[in-house]
């Protein structure tokens, strides 16, 4: 049998290296150019070295590092497209599945295994790298790398986003959990713009070591309790973990749910999401919003409410006036932005409400509106956060105000501009549009109040894409912009895929269910079984008192 998964991983880890050695492999070279230059303008001293665009050798070893990261990307891209071939919608339960001792001492394997929902954020991720190489492709030529190390980095982040959804070992999904955050560490705060990136770094550190610390108590727990850390042994009515009492469940529940809500992020927890967008290049927050965050949710429906169905009950409406929060308020402050990268974070935020409402709606519809929304909230921002970077490296700023009427200079900008920011705001016929209906009519089961609430969310999310693509695109040019160029050829490249996915998926999103709705059944079940039992035990003791 093929090890899909395994090759998944580590295709873009051995990637990773191989670039990082390239780039080294060109530093003295580049050093030396870099020196000269500076010598030259200070007649002959070394006090002032400037980064300047590697020349000759070290830009021709740039070049060819980038462009091993982008073959490495598309390989990887081919494996997940095979093994999605390969993945039988009918059946239930993990696919592809590894497990081989790791730590013996402990517990521990490498266990991998998808079911629909991880293999189609496999496929999410898969397809974006490559697409953010190509628009990054010349964003960082003036660093003494050529930007060769942002692109390794890339490569590490992708090997960790595939593993992370892959785990089929608790412990595992851990270790690739926390690792995520050195790639983007430094993806944020060396290659990222700015003054603020580096305080932007160490707040996004700090709120995720803090959730992750928070969830290492609880898989210790789970092992505590379980006697084992392989996913398949510990969920479901017949696990490890169902017989356990509801207040130990309750505890160990928290513990996951605190990081995967910082993860996602939620309100109150959403705060480093803004600032680490805004000192984030656009390929950066392509993949922090786009695939990174959907951990989180990915982690409420694996984890959460399949590891312990029976505090589900306990948190339902806390969560459900949580998301709902989030929806509103999102919303509201994405209003009021004047930077673009700001603006499109706090959407998400919004966003994110959304699929957290889906998924303890506890209905069918809303979970698989909820996982399908992950994917297409994927495809939908990154085009958003493409285009914005597309403008960003034209103008040089990502405030609103330095825009106006580019439509007029820059039609095919403006144009993908409108579709990415239509999808935004769920216009029908594209595909954010389907996995928002099912959760607002899923959500409408479960209370028709909280539906409505969540509806104030889309009206909003009319108001806040239409008016910034009117500040920025429409009415008169300033002279400023006058001269502004429209989309080359790697551009449309970068950002097209993406709006065909849309179209696609928004016509016809058949394929992406047939793969979701198996899992999605099985969580309903666990989850509305034991909120049931749960429900009836408390209401067999209050009839005895």
């Amino acid at each position: 049998m093929i090890p899909w998964l395994t090759i998944a991983i580590a295709l873009p880890a051995i990637g990773a290296v191989a670039v990082w050695a390239l780039a080294r492999a060109q530093a003295p070279a580049a050093d030396t150019a870099q020196r000269r230059r500076s010598e030259a303008a200070t007649g002959g001293g070394t006090d002032t070295i400037t980064e300047v665009r590697p020349a000759g050798p070290a830009a021709v070893g740039a070049e060819n590092a980038k462009r091993a990261a982008f073959g490495f990307s598309l390989a990887t891209l081919a494996v997940v497209v095979a093994m999605a071939l390969r993945f039988d919608t009918g059946a239930g339960g993990l696919q592809f599945e590894q497990t081989h001792e790791w730590i013996p001492r402990f517990g521990v394997h490498y266990a991998v295994g998808v079911d629909g929902i991880a293999l189609v954020l496999i496929l999410l991720s898969a397809v974006l790298v490559p697409l953010v190489m190509l628009a990054a492709w010349r964003e960082h030529d003036d660093r003494e790398d050529g930007g060769a190390g942002y692109f390794a980095l890339i490569l590490a982040l992708q090997a960790m986003m595939v593993g992370v959804f892959a785990a089929a070992d608790v412990f595992l999904f851990y270790v690739f959990f926390e690792a995520m955050l050195i790639p983007v560490y430094f993806m944020i705060g060396r290659y990222g713009r700015g003054e603020q990136r580096a305080r932007a770094a160490v707040k996004f550190l700090l709120y995720s070591l803090v959730g992750g610390l928070i969830m290492l108590v609880a898989v210790i727990g789970v092992y505590v309790v379980g006697g084992t850390f392989l996913w398949t042994e510990l969920a479901g009515p017949g696990g490890a973990l169902a017989g356990i009492e509801t207040e130990l469940a309750v505890w160990l529940f928290l513990g996951f749910f605190i990081a995967f809500a910082i993860k996602a992020p939620m309100w109150p927890v959403h705060t480093w999401l803004p600032d680490a967008a805004q000192a984030s290049r656009p390929g950066t927050a392509v993949l922090l919003v786009g695939v990174l965050d959907k951990v989180g949710t990915y982690g409420m429906l694996r984890y959460c409410l399949e590891l312990f169905p029976s505090a589900v009950s306990a948190f339902v409406w806390p969560v459900v006036a949580l998301s709902l929060v989030s929806i509103v308020y999102g919303a509201i402050l994405a209003i009021g932005q004047s930077d673009m990268m700001r603006l499109i974070a706090y959407t998400s935020v919004s966003h994110f409400g959304f699929i957290t409402l889906g998924i303890f709606a506890l209905t069918e519809q809303a979970q698989a509106g909820a996982a399908l929304y992950m994917v297409n909230h994927g495809f939908a921002t990154g085009a958003l956060f493409l285009v914005v970077g597309f403008l960003i490296a034209r103008r040089g700023s990502a405030q609103i105000a330095d825009y106006g009427g580019v439509q007029k200079v820059a039609p095919q900008l403006a144009g993908v501009f409108l579709v990415a920011g239509l999808a935004g705001l769920a216009l029908p016929g594209l595909a954010p549009f389907v996995s928002e209906f099912l959760v607002l009519v899923g959500v409408y089961a479960f209370n028709p109040v909280a539906a409505v609430v969540a509806v104030i969310g889309v009206v909003l999310a009319a108001l806040y894409i239409l008016w910034m693509f009117q500040r920025t695109m429409t009415g008169p040019t300033p002279e400023k912009l006058s001269g502004l160029k429209d989309l080359n050829l790697r551009e449309k490249w970068a950002v097209g895929p993406l709006l065909a996915l849309l179209i696609v998926f928004g016509l016809y999103p058949q394929p992406l269910l047939d793969a979701i709705d198996p899992a999605v059944e099985r969580t309903v079940q666990i989850g509305t079984e034991d909120a049931s039992a749960t429900d009836g035990a408390t209401a067999e003791e209050g009839g005895e008192g």
